[in-house]
């Protein structure tokens, strides 16, 4: 299976169960990273960030940018949760924009919350995927988010 776009289940169910990981999906301090299209995600089982099939270059380390320093131009990736339409969860943050960057081959990315560290370290929060291949050299990574946000969970 190649890279897809999805929520990292058990992170979310143990959000909802005794285990209590506790996800504040409105920090910006929670980091993205970058994944190439060989990548098999595991949305059932995974729980914490992996660096197998990372995409890092110049302007973007491994391990990821802090969504607070990902931000397009002046606006903010200030991740909001609101309900739209009813019955719908939409996690939505503004545009990724990060400039003087080399990359290559980014497929998809994942969101984890890198500060917590109990009951699990680096939990993985969503995968999204590009649908294709984005690259740069000495130049600006860019992820537009869609008009539904990062992602929704319809609770109806």
């Amino acid at each position: 299976m190649a890279i897809a776009s999805g929520w990292y289940t058990q992170n979310m169910l143990d959000t909802l169960d005794a285990t209590q990981q506790v996800f504040d999906l409105t920090l910006a301090t929670y980091k993205i990273c970058l994944y190439n299209n060989t990548r098999s995600p595991s949305f059932d089982t995974a729980q914490s960030y992996t660096v197998t099939n990372e995409v890092s270059g110049t302007g973007w380390a491994a391990a990821g940018v802090l969504l607070s320093a990902a931000a397009a131009g002046a606006t903010s990736t200030a991740p909001t949760l609101t309900i739209s339409p009813a019955t719908v969860m939409m996690w939505d943050m503004g545009d990724i924009s990060v400039a003087s960057t080399t990359l290559v081959n980014a497929r998809g990315c994942d969101i984890y919350a890198d500060p917590v560290t109990t009951p699990v370290a680096d939990p993985m929060i969503i995968e999204v995927s590009f649908g294709a291949d984005f690259s740069t050299t000495n130049g600006t990574f860019g992820i537009q988010w869609a008009a539904t946000g990062v992602g929704t969970v319809d609770w109806a």
